[in-house]
């Protein structure tokens, strides 16, 4: 199957084939990743500028990491020595990269549109890497590789997002990537960290009671409490939060069997999830999620820029 998109900004852009083949893309980049020797020559020769207005220590590594696997050469630009703090625009910036002739910018802003806009202007791929409260589209793509992997497929599966659901680009492209690829959706929250309109997520359900919920998921996606980004102070406590919407080892006893846990990273511990779920061995998948985030990078670097199949059989 043939991959038709430039660039990796919106997730509702790309199909179910779309997201199953950067999958399938991903499990063969598995086994490069399990060899002795890391490297293939698949990216050999193109340009990746890695460009990070908003710190990132997961998400900006392991891009690093995929870029260096798939043997491309990274320009490593953001924070406060870049041009934009002295003063220069955004798309002056992004001409002046361009000018070097890049092939693709990893983009992650604080400000929601902004890897849409150096789309626009630049001329070459560009992936989202985080935009604000908007989107976040490789992290989608690495839970829905750990869910696969783990449950072996999306039919039927039942997925619950607890937390903080307004302020997550997390679900901007989690919930209509699961939707695409055929699950049943329900996120839980308490009424102040939901969205004035949670129905414009996608999501199937709504709730404010995760004990409720809980029976009835396949995968329990806990987000993490964006404190940085809260404006005033909406519950009581962190203790009070984890009381009713943390994942404890006493709520272990509501879940099914075989259901799984995920958290995009970092763990708040002992506010989203307590040490016993969080390093469950039968049902956290919390660090594959960490691992899936170099495969599926690798991944979309390999199908945006149509690299070479040296090394690699794709």
């Amino acid at each position: 199957m043939a991959f038709s998109h430039k660039h990796l900004i919106d997730i509702t852009e790309y199909s179910a084939d779309d997201l199953m083949l950067m999958l399938e893309t991903a499990e063969k980049f598995k086994q490069v990743n399990e060899r002795r020797i890391k490297q293939v020559p698949t990216l050999k020769g193109f340009t990746v500028v890695n460009m990070f207005n908003e710190p990132s220590t997961r998400t900006r590594s392991s891009f690093e990491i995929a870029e260096k696997r798939l043997s491309a050469n990274s320009l490593n630009f953001g924070g406060s020595s870049t041009s934009t703090v002295k003063g220069e625009s955004l798309v002056d910036t992004v001409e002046t990269l361009c000018a070097y002739k890049i092939d693709c910018i990893v983009v992650r802003d604080k400000h929601a549109g902004v890897p849409r806009k150096i789309a626009d202007v630049s001329g070459v791929s560009v992936i989202d890497a985080g935009d604000g409260k908007h989107q976040h589209p490789t992290q989608a793509l690495l839970d829905l590789y750990s869910i696969w992997e783990r449950k072996g497929s999306f039919d039927n599966l039942h997925v619950g997002i607890v937390g903080d659901i307004g302020h997550s680009r997390v679900c901007g492209s989690l919930i209509p990537a699961l939707k695409t690829m055929g699950c049943e959706v329900t996120v839980i929250a308490p009424p102040t960290l939901m969205p004035a309109r949670p129905d414009v997520l996608g999501a199937d359900h709504v709730t404010f009671d995760l004990d409720e919920a809980l029976p009835e998921l396949d995968v329990v996606y806990m987000l993490r409490i964006q404190r940085e980004r809260l404006e005033g102070a909406p519950y009581p406590s962190l203790r009070e939060y984890n009381q009713l919407f943390g994942l404890t080892r006493e709520r272990d006893r509501l879940m099914r069997p075989d259901a799984c846990v995920c958290h995009p990273g970092p763990i708040n511990r002992g506010v989203e999830l307590d040490s016993f779920m969080a390093d469950h061995p039968g049902r956290s998948i919390i660090l594959d999620q960490v691992y899936a985030g170099v495969l599926v990078r690798m991944a979309a670097l390999y199908l945006l820029l149509g690299g070479s199949n040296d090394g690699f059989d794709a």
